[in-house]
């Protein structure tokens, strides 16, 4: 305990304090146990209820799930493993509940980062919350994206090992590398991690520019190569969440397509990789809305953020609403009164939950330290932070964009541009706190101030202008121009609406450029009291960082609040609550039938149904492509009976008669879990085999691809006696008893999936093929035999033994790390114990 430091240490511990504080402060209904309702959440629980029902009777998770999508891998629902490392996440946020431990650990890792750039611990502060209480963090959590959180969080300490490592700590720089590298890999969010990786890789570019223009060749290779083993003892640690995840993505519609369903019915065109344009296109934040970061209003918040009763805006559409009411169908009036009242005027389609609000003081201070302060850090941050807010703008950027998704590795695999911006997020509160840092605590403060006294009012003036030439050139009429021509009907009388409209839009700009007006006067005021001694520094960032997190935390209470909070059984009970349709469908204990529930919207997209039944649709973010496109061709629409038929859709919910009540259709036509055909018919192509089930008789033909045509069998025989029978039917394991005098063909209601699948005929392995583009066949022998298809992914096996090897090698570069550190440490002791005595 003497050689503790405690002076040094007390800071931290302070720091630690506050971020605890703070998080209970504005999450404070979760220590009573209350949870949010986060609708993405509950989207997880209803695909994974299947699976933890499985565990509970078999004791393990299964490897496939048949609640959606009519059957996927679970692994990409409930990832499970085995490891020797604990759980560190739980560990780092104090086993606090959420949302206080993401806040709690935002904080701490970006303090990580304050503190590896030699940050004064309270600036260390003020720039760790503001990056934790940035309004997308509130935003996100409402929305329940925990994946994302936890990669957010992480995002800091990653970079903080990597400097560590290129500043030529190489022994704590590889622990902190290889943790966090860990964690942030662990979180299994590959799009922030990607974002990440820009960053980073923009950060070591720089890094090299310096070391090549001082010669320092051994630096460079010794860095750049332990950056390299840790990132590889990372991704061996988390093998069980990339590699599984690696070969699915393959099947999905972020593995590119050969299809395009642009027209409505299928074409061949040359395979892309990836994502077509305008699905990972949208999304895009409209360049001026860049600067909510500073003006988290100035274009009305999110989506579904009317105007106030009693307002100008509001008043006009009540007015108008009345005189158009019988006039209009009631849906296509609730379209228009949606779209005159809605303050939000961005571009983000098709939603915007909230603006990535970064704090109007945070954003001046960061602008004040490029233009003025030298460091060898601002640079990279200041292109990272360029680079990734053009990404974001994606459609609204077009040629930039188009070239990096045509180029850059992997960039067409995601979407959502605007997520880019959590760059800037992370970057902004580091940039401001090395300004602060040179503002405040420099020793010739007052004299630098003095000699870049113009060069900041410069910088905060340029930046008022540049928001009032926007303000002028802006536009702010509706857009949407089939809503603008309506309502511009001399018989519809809308244009003073329009008009009202446009005042308001501008209102709302020119309130954010008051806002920034406000904070640059704090800012100036505050560098004046310093310069003229009225206040020590510690009391300016203390009343700095007081009035930053006033004005986050005011402005992240309109996403994140007390009201949002409920007991976690009725947050439950609401989202899963037992319907008299649910129950009547539950009768049926046969082990296979599947359920389309048209009473929930989009049925293919949502995920309540699959909590009780094995349902035609789910949630998830990377969908296989052939039943996505499938359903695209044939079911978004109106439905295909007989696509309904083979995928043994035996139960249909549908609305009932009184609002918010449902019934259940049965389907006399579903076909059960397997049958035989008269014919096997090979297509050409799978543009063929999917236009080929638009309109076809499941039961006399199947279709198979001309290239698996041997792997079908002979053609085959009718038997009028042939039969084959569901035996078992569990997640990871099929079984069949089939009899007939001649060879025939069986199709089977599950999902083609090769990537583990294997099929069996009395134990012994036979192949199977694509039939009816979306399910599995085989041909079957004459004679009485037993079929059995059995999900084996050797990839799971292979990952995780690979993350076995790997957690051993982590733990013992930990230790070969700490050992260096220690050894350090002493010859240290010794050579100030050596000077002393000299």
């Amino acid at each position: 305990m003497k050689s503790i430091n405690w002076k040094q240490v007390f800071p931290h511990l302070i720091a630690i304090l506050v971020f605890l504080i703070v998080a209970v402060i504005y999450c404070h209904p979760a220590l009573s146990g209350d949870v949010l309702q986060q609708s993405d959440i509950l989207h997880w629980k209803g695909m994974a209820q299947d699976a933890f029902n499985y565990k509970e009777l078999h004791g393990h998770f299964p490897l496939w799930n048949t609640h959606g999508f009519s059957g996927m891998p679970n692994y990409q629902i409930e990832l499970f493993s085995h490891s020797f490392l604990p759980n560190f996440t739980a560990i780092l946020t104090l086993w606090l509940p959420k949302p206080i431990a993401f806040f709690f650990l935002f904080c701490i890792c970006f303090y990580i980062l304050t503190q590896t750039v030699r940050l004064k611990p309270i600036i260390g502060v003020l720039a760790s919350l503001a990056f934790a209480y940035a309004t997308y963090t509130p935003v996100i959590v409402v929305a329940g994206h925990e994946t994302k959180l936890f990669a957010m969080a992480y995002m800091p300490a990653l970079i903080a090992g990597l400097i560590l490592l290129y500043e030529g700590r190489y022994a704590i720089g590889m622990i902190v590398t290889t943790f966090f590298a860990t964690m942030e890999i662990g979180a299994n969010h590959p799009q922030v991690t990607y974002y990440l990786l820009v960053c980073i890789g923009i950060m070591t570019v720089a890094y090299i520019i310096r070391w090549v223009k001082s010669a320092e060749w051994k630096r460079m290779a010794v860095a750049l190569s332990l950056a390299i083993l840790a990132a590889a003892i990372a991704l061996g640690n988390q093998a069980m969440a990339i590699f599984p995840t690696y070969q699915y993505a393959k099947y999905t519609i972020r593995g590119g397509s050969g299809i395009d369903l642009s027209s409505g019915t299928p074409k061949q065109i040359a395979k892309k990789s990836g994502l077509d344009e305008s699905y990972a296109f949208q999304y895009s934040l409209a360049k001026a809305e860049t600067f909510e970061l500073a003006m988290p209003n100035a274009f009305g918040g999110y989506t579904g953020n009317m105007f106030d009763q009693g307002s100008d805006m509001y008043n006009q559409a009540m007015q108008l609403g009345g005189q158009l009411n019988g006039k209009l169908p009631p849906q296509q009036l609730n379209q228009v009164m949606q779209g005159v009242l809605s303050k939000y005027w961005g571009g983000v389609i098709p939603f915007t939950s909230g603006p990535i609000y970064a704090g109007t003081l945070i954003v001046l201070l960061a602008i004040i330290g490029w233009v003025v302060c030298p460091s060898k850090h601002k640079w990279w941050i200041l292109i990272a932070t360029v680079l990734t807010t053009f990404m974001a703008w994606g459609n609204y950027f077009e040629g930039f964009n188009q070239f990096l998704f045509d180029h850059l590795p992997l960039y067409n695999k995601f979407r959502a541009p605007s997520m880019a911006m959590i760059i800037p997020q992370l970057l902004l509160p580091l940039m401001a706190g090395i300004a602060l840092q040179k503002l405040f605590f420099n020793k010739e403060a007052t004299d630098f101030i003095t000699k870049n006294n113009k060069k900041i009012l410069y910088a905060l003036g340029g930046f008022i202008a540049l928001l009032l030439l926007i303000y002028i050139g802006q536009d702010y009429s509706l857009n949407n121009p089939p809503l603008k021509e309506f309502l511009n009907q001399p018989q519809v009388g809308g244009s003073g609406i329009l008009h009202t409209l446009e005042s308001a839009r501008k209102s709302m700009f020119l309130s954010g450029i008051g806002r920034v007006v406000l904070f640059s006067v704090i800012l100036l005021a505050a560098i004046y009291a310093y310069t003229k001694k009225l206040m020590k520094p510690t009391v300016i960032i203390s009343l700095l960082l007081v009035v930053t997190m006033i004005d986050l935390l005011k402005v992240d209470s309109m996403y994140l609040n007390k009201d949002q909070y409920m007991e976690p059984a009725v947050a439950e009970s609401t989202a899963f609550q037992e319907t008299s349709a649910d129950q009547a469908i539950l009768q049926d204990k046969s082990p296979h039938y599947r359920v389309l529930n048209l009473a929930a919207g989009d049925p293919f997209t949502d995920a309540s149904t699959s909590y009780y039944h094995r349902s035609l649709g789910g949630y998830h973010a990377a969908k296989l492509l052939i039943y996505q496109n499938m359903v695209a061709a044939h079911m978004s629409g109106q439905l295909n009976q007989s696509i309904l038929d083979m995928l043994d859709t035996r139960y249909i919910i549908v609305p009932g008669q009184k609002q918010g009540q449902t019934a259940v259709q049965k389907n006399p036509g579903a076909l059960g879990a397997a049958w035989f055909v008269k014919h096997v018919q090979p297509v050409a192509t799978t543009v063929d085999a999917l236009k080929a089930i638009g309109n076809f008789n499941p039961t006399d033909t199947a279709f198979v691809l001309q290239a698996d045509s041997k792997n079908a069998g002979p053609a085959p025989v009718y038997d009028s006696t042939a039969s084959i029978q569901l035996v078992s039917y569990d997640n990871d394991s099929i079984q069949y008893k089939t009899s007939a005098k001649t060879a025939q063909f069986a199709v089977l209601s599950e999902i083609y999936y090769p990537a583990g699948w294997n099929a069996y005929i009395d134990g012994k392995k036979t192949d199977y093929v694509q039939t009816d583009y979306v399910l599995r066949g085989l041909a079957v022998p004459a004679g009485d035999h037993t079929i059995s298809f059995r999900f084996e992914p050797t990839v799971v096996a292979a990952s995780q033994t690979a993350g076995y090897i790997s957690n051993v090698i982590f733990w013992i570069s930990i230790l070969i790390s700490i050992f260096f550190c220690y050894k350090k440490k002493n010859k240290t002791k010794e050579s100030e114990t050596q000077n002393l005595h000299k």
